[in-house]
C-alpha cells in the first residue's frame, strides 16, 4: 500500500525502532528510510533473540544502529530522546522458548517493556508508540475468524507475557496519556526471518527445509487453518498505525486474506520451488499442549480505521521469500 499518507508521512522525521535488526523491525527500518525518515535502531544483540546485522546490509549509512536493551534504563533514554515516532518490536518472540526458561521471557516482556515505558514516560511524553503484539493472546479460537473481542486465553508463558506487556502500554496511555497502539500480527513471513530452525515461525523453518532438498515436517494431519500475513503488508500496518492520531490507545488485530489448511500450504511452497515434498509427522507433546489449532483475523476494525488491507498474494510473497533466501542463505542458515 503506497498511499499518499504513508509515502508524506515520515519524510525528515525523527524515527526509533527498538529490535531493529530482527524480521519485522528491520523491513520497517528500511522502509522507514526508504520515506526519508530519520531512523535509529535499538537491538539488544543477544544470542537466539532474532537480530541479524545482514538484515540492514546496504542500509548502514541510512540507519542508526545501537547495541541497545530495552531494560537498559540510561541507554534507552539517550535513544528514545526527541523521537516523534517510536516502534517497539523488541522482545523474546519464540512459545517454545518461553516454556523452557519462563523467567527469562518474564524478564524481556514484561520488565523490559514496563521500563522502556518508564523512559518514554520520562524521557519523550509525547512520542507516537506502536507496539507489536500477537495473536497468540487469544488462545483456541471459540470462533472464527477472531476479532478484537474475542476473549484472550494465552496457552504458553510468551502470549501471556506479551499480553502484560500491551496492557503495560494501555495503561500508560489512559494513565499518563502516551499515545501507545498495539498491533496484535497473526503470521508474519518474508524476507529477513530466522529459518534456521522453528524457535519464531514454522515457515522459516519450512522454507529452509524446502531449499535443502529436505521434507517439510508438518505436524499432524496439516488441517489446521492459517491466515499468512507478508512483511510488507506488516510494515505497512505500523506505519497507518502511527500516523492515525484516533489508533492511539486502541488494539487492532492484524492478519491475511486468503485463510489455507497447513498442508495446503506445504503443497503451494512445492509447488512454487517446482520441487519438494512433505510428511506427515506426529505433534511433539511440547509443541502440542501450547498449539491453538486453525485462526482465522477479523481485521476490519483497522481497515475500517486506516484503510489498510493486505495487497501481496500469498503465492507472490511466498515467490519473493524463497527466492530471497537462495540468494542469501548463507546468511541465514
Amino acid at each position: 500500500m503506497n498511499s499518499p499518507t504513508i509515502d508524506a508521512g515520515f519524510s525528515g522525521r525523527r524515527v526509533l525502532v527498538t529490535g531493529g535488526l530482527g524480521f519485522i523491525g528491520s523491513n520497517l527500518a528500511r522502509r522507514l528510510a526508504d520515506l526519508g525518515a530519520d531512523v535509529t535502531v535499538m537491538d539488544s544483540q543477544l544470542p537466539q533473540m532474532g537480530g541479524n546485522p545482514f538484515n540492514l546490509s546496504g542500509y548502514e549509512n541510512r540507519v542508526s544502529v545501537h547495541p541497545v536493551d530495552l531494560r537498559d534504563r540510561i541507554a534507552a533514554a539517550v535513544m528514545a530522546r526527541g523521537k516523534e515516532f517510536v516502534f517497539n518490536l523488541a522482545g523474546q518472540v519464540s512459545h517454545i522458548q518461553s516454556m523452557e526458561d519462563p523467567l527469562a521471557d518474564q524478564d524481556i516482556n514484561v520488565h523490559g517493556h514496563l521500563s522502556f515505558l518508564e523512559t518514554l514516560r520520562r524521557e519523550n511524553p509525547s512520542a507516537k508508540i506502536v507496539f507489536a503484539g500477537t495473536r497468540q493472546v487469544y488462545g483456541p479460537p471459540r470462533c472464527l475468524p477472531v476479532d478484537e473481542n474475542h476473549p484472550l486465553n494465552p496457552v504458553d508463558v510468551n502470549a501471556v507475557d506479551k499480553l502484560a506487556a500491551e496492557h503495560f502500554h494501555l495503561l500508560y496511555h489512559r494513565a499518563y496519556g502516551l499515545r501507545c497502539t498495539v498491533l496484535r500480527l497473526t503470521n508474519v513471513y518474508g524476507p529477513r526471518m530466522r529459518v534456521r530452525d522453528n524457535l519464531k515461525t514454522f515457515i522459516g523453518l519450512w522454507v529452509r527445509q524446502i531449499l535443502d532438498g529436505e521434507e517439510i515436517t508438518v505436524y499432524g494431519d496439516g488441517s489446521p487453518v492459517r491466515d499468512l500475513l507478508y512483511v510488507d503488508d506488516a510494515v505497512d500496518a505500523f506505519l497507518l498505525a502511527a500516523l492515525h492520531d484516533s489508533s492511539d490507545g486502541q488494539v487492532y488485530n492484524v492478519g491475511g486474506d486468503e485463510p489455507i489448511r497447513l498442508v495446503d500450504l506445504a503443497k503451494r511452497m512445492i509447488e512454487i520451488n517446482r520441487g519438494g515434498r512433505y510428511v506427515s509427522i506426529p505433534f511433539p507433546a511440547e509443541r502440542k499442549k501450547i498449539d491453538i489449532g486453525s485462526y482465522l483475523t477479523d481485521f476490519s476494525k483497522f481497515r475500517l480505521e486506516t484503510g489498510w488491507h493486505p495487497i501481496t498474494r500469498m503465492r507472490d510473497g511466498l515467490d519473493r521469500t524463497l527466492a530471497y533466501y537462495r540468494l542469501h542463505r548463507d546468511r541465514y542458515w
